[in-house]
């Protein structure tokens, strides 16, 4: 009789270390040395234990991936979008993972803007230009030959059309390599600029360009002008800051005439702005930095005269919008233009020749405010109107300042993307393209709902779920719960063709909109995080108790799942939860081991997350709380559900090394089971093909649906 395989058994390498009094000793510390060959060989042997226990899933894998491929429109493109003289668009390839920026030239410029109707192509085939006069800005499948790996972190046009510039990382850290084409003749200038956070952002003249670079901790602390022509070693540095605690970055506004610094810290922000008519003047700062006071800034032009938006936090927690001057400005002079109101958090304002945008939620769910301009200021506002229930609107692809039209995306649960060009002055709404969903999708096969489940303190906590109609007929069913809850990042109701193969299969999809988000509002966020953390998994489990009392969820059949800072929350539910109310947990790229990051300044955004989860090195409270939840540090002997941990070898966000230790004390102390799968050559999301992406997602779901008991046997 032949033994069984075993799980690898990482070393045990103790170290302790003391804080306030309070020591800790941390076996597999070690694991954070990827240049050791053991952890790496520790790493395949995971990955290897992984293959061998999901062997029996390879057949549902493969469907997996095939049902989401065959129900992609995989050579398609997006809805153009115009700027300065021409229409832009993307491009994707039947067979190919990456696609391509392309451009035409507006049919005639001279209308200006009065005709906004992008052009629509009869027929798209992949070897064929989409639109008459195409013109491929970036082949990325082309410069991704060759790579494991590779991403374009930003591009940007310059203002006289004739160059792009482009930012590219071939192994996953974030750290992009900027490259400038001649769009006239489709050379590449000898400019090459190194280790670059996002992209470049270009001077008015199109003659040089601004980008950031990070500090040792990754954190963005210094904005860089580049002249073309010259060495980055003969860059211009234009700011750099030097409290530990901001990140800085660069942008100019939509009107063209102005350039800002933004620096922020979690909870504080401050601008600086170069006025690019009188460049003369430099830069200046528009308000000083106030503890707890964020604000951000756009340009606007109301009855005639430029002003300064000023979206801000100084007269209540869910921010109002005023108005300022173009120069700098104390708080006391800002005009309030919408009005503080704790039922409506206002999010971002976009200005237009003729109309402001205001993005905001209530209720838990987003919306679009319009404020149409005329020649005495600022015209009555209203909300652009959808019937459904659950939806999720936002505008994107609005680059141009005198632009009639807003382009709207919408979408629900059961609603495929939609994109919409939104007329302000006639209020009328033209659907230009929904995502195609291929093999006869019938969206009223399904069905959405809002519930609301009660929290431990007896908070309401939304939660947004959808399910076939017929699923319900014979009672309860198994339930896919998401989560996060951090950074005040709402997870929206949204659309996903990966998702049908879950929900084809007879269970519901649900999020649970938890505290620590910011699905309710700035207090959502604030009861969330530093010490009132621990709201955010009781939150969670709340929902899943809810989903089970009201009848939803069958018992014992609920997977949970987050990624980043939602993987904490999957690892608190897992030591926090009762044994038995879920089935499984995938976490991905999972922020398991906060409190050794958090007591490490030197790591990647440790001091700048200060706010977000509170600074244990200098605060024993802060410490303890942290210790008290942090998932690495409270595996038990409980019995905890199935686990699988997803992570990637180059991850600058979430280091590796968190759900590698995670694992190996799971597995020693629980002996739980829980398997490790690191992508060697990925960063914090994932492999970059869409081809890769589909194959991991359809690994992740084969693995969910097996949990929920939905798997062939």
């Amino acid at each position: 009789m032949s033994e069984q395989p075993q799980p690898p058994v990482a070393e045990r390498r103790p170290i302790t270390t003391t804080h306030h009094g309070r020591t800790r000793t941390d076996d597999y510390e070690w694991l954070r040395d990827k240049s050791d060959p053991a952890v790496i060989a520790y790493l395949k042997a995971e990955n290897a234990w992984t293959e061998s226990r999901t062997a029996h899933l390879a057949d549902l894998r493969q469907q997996v991936f095939e049902e989401i491929r065959t129900r992609t429109l995989e050579t398609d493109l997006s809805v153009p979008t115009r700027n300065r003289g021409y229409w832009y668009y993307g491009r994707s390839f039947a067979g190919k993972e990456y696609g391509a920026t392309c451009r035409v030239p507006v049919a005639d410029p001279a209308d200006g803007p009065a005709d906004w109707t992008p052009p629509t192509p009869a027929d798209v085939a992949p070897d064929q230009p989409a639109l008459p006069g195409e013109e491929v800005l970036l082949d990325l499948d082309e410069l991704a030959t060759g790579h494991d790996f590779f991403s374009v972190g930003g591009s940007a046009v310059s203002p006289d059309t004739t160059k792009l510039a482009y930012a590219t990382d071939v192994v996953g850290d974030e750290r992009y390599t900027v490259r400038v084409k001649d769009l006239t003749t489709g050379d590449l200038l000898p400019d090459e600029i190194t280790g670059v956070m996002g992209g470049a952002t270009w001077d008015r003249d199109g003659a040089s360009f601004y980008y950031s670079t990070v500090d040792e901790s990754w954190r963005p602390d210094k904005v860089w002008r580049h002249v073309l022509g010259t060495t980055q070693a003969d860059d211009e540095l234009v700011f750099h800051e030097a409290d530990e605690r901001f990140w800085s970055g660069l942008g100019r506004t939509r009107s063209d005439r102005f350039l800002m610094i933004e620096s922020g810290a979690k909870v504080t922000t401050e601008y600086r702005f170069l006025d690019l008519d009188h460049p003369e003047a430099g830069w200046q700062v528009f308000a000083a930095r106030e503890e707890g006071v964020e604000y951000s800034l756009e340009h606007a032009v109301i009855g005639g005269e430029d002003v300064f938006l000023v979206l801000h936090n100084a007269s209540g927690p869910d921010f109002e919008i005023a108005t300022a001057p173009i120069a700098p400005t104390p708080r006391s002079e800002w005009a309030p233009l919408i009005a503080h109101d704790p039922a409506v958090r206002l999010e971002s304002v976009d200005a237009f020749a003729g109309h402001l945008i205001v993005h905001q939620r209530s209720g838990g769910l987003t919306q679009l405010r319009v404020l149409p301009l005329d020649a005495d200021g600022v015209a009555d506002d209203y909300l652009v109107k959808f019937d459904d229930e659950l939806y999720t609107i936002g505008s994107g692809g609005n680059p141009a300042f005198d632009q009639p039209t807003i382009r709207l995306g919408y979408t629900t649960m059961r609603t495929p993307s939609s994109v919409y060009d939104y007329d302000v002055a006639g209020r009328s709404l033209t659907l230009r393209k929904q995502q195609p969903v291929l093999g006869g999708y019938d969206p009223d096969l399904y069905e959405e709902h809002r519930l609301w489940a009660t929290a431990d303190d007896g908070e309401q906590v939304p939660i947004s779920l959808v399910v076939r109609k017929d699923a319900r007929t014979a009672g309860p069913v198994p339930v896919h719960l998401y989560g996060y809850g951090s950074y005040e990042h709402s997870i929206d109701p949204g659309f996903s063709i990966p998702r049908l193969s879950v929900l084809d299969r007879g269970a519901a999809f649900a999020i649970a909109h938890v505290r620590g988000g910011g699905e309710m509002g700035r207090r959502w966020y604030d009861e969330g995080k530093v010490l009132s953390k621990r709201n955010t998994f009781t939150d969670f489990i709340a929902c899943a108790r809810h989903l089970v009392e009201s009848g939803w969820a069958r018992p014992g059949a609920i997977v949970a799942e987050g990624g980043s800072a939602g993987g904490l929350l999957m690892g608190a539910v897992a030591n926090l939860a009762p044994e038995g109310m879920f089935a499984g947990i995938d976490a991905s790229v999972p922020f398991v081991d906060n409190l050794t990051t958090m007591l490490d300044a030197s790591l990647p955004l440790t001091v700048v997350e200060y706010d977000e989860w509170g600074n244990p090195e200098a605060d024993p409270d802060v410490y303890d709380y942290l210790a008290s939840y942090a998932p690495y540090d409270n595996v038990t002997t409980r019995a905890y559900p199935s686990i699988l941990a997803e992570t990637s070898l180059n991850d600058t966000r979430v280091l590796y090394v968190e759900p590698a230790k995670w694992v190996a004390r799971l597995r020693a102390v629980a002996g739980a089971d829980v398997l490790l799968k690191t992508e060697m050559s990925a960063g914090h999301g994932g492999v970059s093909g869409r081809y890769q992406a589909w194959h991991d997602r359809a690994f992740s779901l084969a693995w969910i649906l097996d949990r929920l008991g939905l798997a062939p046997r």
